[in-house]
């Protein structure tokens, strides 16, 4: 790499761009009809050179070492009317080549609404090196969708896990979330969570974006921890517009399940000050209360007469409340003919706050399990031994946590068309807390010999129904259910920062049929993330307080309209601590153990280096090049023993370990073109993802019984080697038709797994829980998607306008017990519709998604394995253009409340785990733009 950075600080020693001898040059700008916006990705041609390039952000353009003469200039973009022009270039100097591109018929469909977003994501797909796609925001500001992971599901191969209801994490080609990689305006974004590397999307407001492209191969210019793909989130600029653009928007939220409505405002604005300099930015602010309903169980077992069931019914009631912040603001400046400068700046802040009842029917003691027709039956009658308790605990967390991720990027683009250099230095920071909540106040009811019994109806495999067939007036009165513990978090803490600095050089020679083009770069990411978690655990030894004593609630919970039995208020936690907490006695090990078990800090600097040669023609692009990576780690962590210290706290001993690998990753894209319409790809190369950093933190707890987790700092990278071949056809109209097929080869990836009786450095533990590496893994699919603007049909039907695309991905590896599995989060099937009409005032979009299920967690064999269900969810958007300024809005999402439901495969049944529901919410709002 010191090589490489040598080389290129050499190179720009000796180049001076302003004194560079070329010979004739074009340069040129192209944009939509109107003159509002620039076209990015429009292909121009000098037909009689076979040389060809594509537009930049701003539309512009450049071909420099021109022999002078006549020639036939060539603008394309999909959805457009090609437009052509004859250019006569001097022996020394610049001409202009300046487009105004019409869309099919001569209309100005490039500019507003869904066919706008349709051609500009087309064109930027048809014109990318790799296999990619893309969403883009039309000239107005509309983006297809208010959630960054809402709308990616829309695009072949991607589709959405969801959290109470709400996409957040993006997986590609069924693969695990945590297998992608996202940037925001080329500066890499940090991961919130202390448990994961992926980034939950939904923090992110799509007011604020200009466009998101997908990328599923890799070049050697580009970041190599992707085995999904590259997502790139691009905020908007100010010349992505030709004119000064202003727009405000508002709109009310109504959510059935909690029947409230709330606010979402948002305002952007793009201006440009003359040729030379721009602002752009936004801001926008989104509340929404929701409800959901939730039953879960421990894993299944088998009573004595044979029938399967489950010690542990859990019923929640979820009450939320999340409001989003976001701001971005951009500076661009075009310092010369050549060079462009920027600087961008986002801010997003998300709050969670979230109150949850539960009940819990804990049946571990209640040996008198009996099958019934439908389920089984439970009674609290003592064994010979004085089993059979029945234990039914009622609580109340009251959680509040806040994301927060804010990223600058400063950099410049040089294009002379002989020599290229790009530059970018950036700072990102993202983080949680959580300060100040009850997680959880607890009562507990424990009935033996009381004549309570009650019967367990699992027709529905989803939701355990139960009648309390004994004891009802003892299971339901509050003051039979004495305080237990409350739990206090103090503070839960993760931060996950980075710096980085890259630059790249070009240099391209213009041969006889095409453009040979030099290029070499380096990149710089220090990184570092940390969690420290503190709390307090108070024990109910010591006061005499029951259920009755505290502030009691009223419940909401719908499914199968089922009776939770009396629930806590929801500032009952709090209220309890301010009368009773100089009383309550600290159960200090408790706090001490689970605090420094969960603490670590991990930093991680990555160096790269790459070199590539890139060839351009009419027909034939080739990249290829090779890229190195060098790691380093620290990682620090506690392992925590139930040993009692002198003082009665557990042992603590604070661990440090270091590690560092270096990984060569080639690469090679062919994209090949023999016609205008049709775009074929190969793509081959070698990437990386590295492990979790919480599964790579060395920390630990092991209890009395010799029973332990720990992390494993000798954790691989994932290695992978991707292949992509595709072929693509667009249409004279504004559509394509595309096929991708793909294989990946994947050695080391991760998986969670109870070894059991194992010796660790010397001890012996009667079980280990730990995080491996599995051998190997090969991912095999296809996918393919279908999009078309019927402007040819007659009216009205020439409105007419549909996105189709489906993705098949078998995914498997082997895990140390000898079984092969299904990759974790991965589905096999998943399936997109939008069905859209746009004409005159009107613009309608009806939309579905499926994913198939997937495998969740390994357990110890395959009956303990948790899958998620399949999901098909369908959301309508409407708009109607009341004047030039005005649009009005309404959206309707999840209009078949889609639900959530994990299952364990157990006794030739699905057995519950998990389920929620969520019920719809309607959206309606107003915009203006000017």
């Amino acid at each position: 790499m010191k090589t490489t950075i040598r080389l290129a600080a050499g190179l720009l020693a000796t180049a001076s761009f302003a004194t560079i001898a070329h010979a004739g040059e074009i340069a040129g700008n192209v944009a939509d009809a109107t003159g509002t916006r620039a076209l990015q990705s429009a292909t121009v041609r000098i037909v009689e050179l076979d040389r060809v390039t594509e537009t930049a952000r701003d539309g512009s353009y450049i071909f420099a070492d021109i022999p002078a003469g006549d020639y036939t200039l060539e603008a394309t973009y999909v959805g457009g009317v090609a437009e052509t022009r004859t250019i006569s270039v001097p022996a020394t100097g610049r001409v202009a080549g300046n487009f105004a591109i019409e869309g099919i018929g001569g209309g100005d469909i490039l500019v507003v609404g869904q066919l706008a977003n349709l051609s500009s994501a087309l064109s930027r797909q048809k014109a990318a090196d790799g296999v990619e796609s893309v969403l883009t925001r039309d000239a107005i500001g509309q983006f297809p969708d208010q959630n960054v992971a809402e709308s990616l599901r829309r695009l072949p191969g991607l589709n959405i896990l969801n959290d109470q209801g709400e996409g957040r994490y993006v997986s590609v080609r069924g693969l695990d979330p945590d297998l992608n990689s996202t940037s925001l305006n080329g500066v890499r974004i940090p991961a919130p969570e202390s448990d994961s590397r992926g980034v939950a999307l939904d923090v992110i407001s799509s007011d604020l974006i200009e466009s998101i492209e997908v990328k599923k191969s890799l070049t050697p210019d580009m970041d190599a921890d992707t085995i999904g793909a590259s997502i790139e989130i691009n905020t908007t600029s100010a010349f992505d517009l030709k004119k000064p653009s202003f727009s405000v928007s508002a709109e009310g939220s109504y959510n059935g399940y909690s029947e409230e409505v709330t606010p979402k405002v948002s305002a952007s604005f793009s201006v440009p000050l003359g040729d030379s300099f721009g602002i752009s930015g936004g801001a926008s602010y989104y509340q929404r209360k929701f409800e959901t309903d939730n039953v879960e169980s421990d894993n299944w077992d088998v009573a004595d007469d044979g029938t399967p069931f489950s010690e542990v019914f859990e019923y929640r009631d979820y009450d939320v409340e999340r409001e989003r912040i976001n701001a971005n603001l951009s500076f661009d400046w075009r310092v010369s003919d050549t060079t462009k400068a920027y600087v961008k700046g986002i801010w997003s802040q998300f709050d969670d706050h979230e109150y949850r009842r539960r009940t819990t029917f804990d049946m571990g003691d209640a040996t008198d399990i009996t099958g019934t027709a439908n389920g089984f039956a439970v009674t609290d009658a003592a064994d010979d031994e004085g089993d059979g308790a029945l234990i039914i605990e009622r609580d109340l967390k009251d959680r509040f946590e806040r994301q927060r991720i804010r990223s600058v990027a400063v950099g410049s683009e040089t294009d002379t068309g002989t020599w290229k250099f790009n530059w970018l230095a950036s700072y990102s920071k993202s983080s949680e807390r959580e300060t100040s909540s009850v997680d959880p106040i607890r009562f507990v009811g424990e009935f033996e010999d009381a004549g309570t019994g009650i019967d367990w109806n699992l027709s529905d495999r989803r939701v355990p129904t139960y009648t309390i067939t004994g004891g009802a007036d003892l299971i339901n009165d509050p003051a039979n259910y004495e305080f237990n513990r409350i739990e206090l978090t103090t503070d839960s803490n993760s931060e996950d920062e980075e710096w980085a600095f890259k630059a790249d050089l070009a240099r391209t020679f213009a041969m006889a049929s095409g453009d040979l083009t030099l290029q070499a770069g380096g990149k710089a990411r220090l990184r570092k993330k940390s969690y420290n978690f503190d709390f307090i655990r108070y024990a109910g030894d010591e006061i005499d307080y029951t259920m009755a004593d505290a502030q009691l609630g009223e419940q909401t919970y719908r499914l199968h309209g089922i009776d939770m039995g009396p629930v806590l208020a929801k500032g009952a936690g709090f209220a309890f601590l301010d009368a009773n907490v100089d009383t309550l006695r600290i159960r200090e090990f408790d706090t001490a153990f689970d605090g420094a078990a969960s603490d670590y800090s991990v930093k991680e600097d990555i160096y790269a280096g790459y070199g590539l040669v890139r060839w351009d023609s009419d027909a034939l692009r080739v990249i290829g090049g090779l890229r190195m990576e060098h790691t380093e780690n620290t990682l620090r962590g506690n392992v925590v023993s139930e040993i009692e210290t002198d003082e009665g706290l557990p042992t603590i001993t604070s661990v440090e370990y270091e590690r560092s690998y270096t990984d060569w990753l080639p690469s090679l894209t062919l994209r090949y073109s023999p016609q205008q319409d049709i775009v074929t790809r190969i793509a081959a190369s070698k990437s990386l993802v590295r492990p979790k950093y919480s599964q790579l933190a060395p920390r630990s707890n092991v209890n009395e019984d010799m029973e332990a987790e720990f992390g494993n700092p000798y954790l691989l990278p994932y290695e992978a080697w991707n292949f992509d071949a595709s072929v693509e056809y667009y249409f004279s109209s504004n559509g394509a038709l595309s096929f991708n097929g793909f294989y990946k080869s994947i050695d080391n990836y991760t998986y969670q797994q109870n070894l059991g009786r194992t010796t660790y450095e010397g001890v012996d533990y009667s079980e280990f829980t730990t995080y491996l590496n599995g051998d190997s893994a090969e991912i095999v699919g296809f996918e393919a998607s279908y999009s078309q603007a019927y402007t040819m049909l007659p009216a009205p039907f020439d409105g007419l306008l549909t996105q189709l695309n489906y993705t098949y991905t078998s995914a498997s590896g082997d895990i140390s017990d000898g079984r092969r599995i299904s990759l974790p989060s991965t589905s096999k099937n998943t399936f997109n519709a939008v069905l859209g009409y746009q004409k005159g005032p009107i613009n309608l979009r009806l939309s579905g998604t499926y994913r198939d299920k997937y495998l969740d967690e390994v357990g110890g064999d395959a009956s303990e394995d948790r899958w998620v269900d399949n999901h098909f969810q369908l959301d309508f958007s409407g708009k109607l253009k009341v004047t030039d300024n005005l649009r009005l809005t309404v959206d309707v999402v999840n209009i078949n409340n889609a639900k959530y439901f994990a299952y364990q495969n157990f006794e030739n049944a699905q057995r519950l785990l998990q389920f929620e529901e969520y019920g719809r919410t309607v959206k309606v709002g107003a915009r203006m733009s000017f």
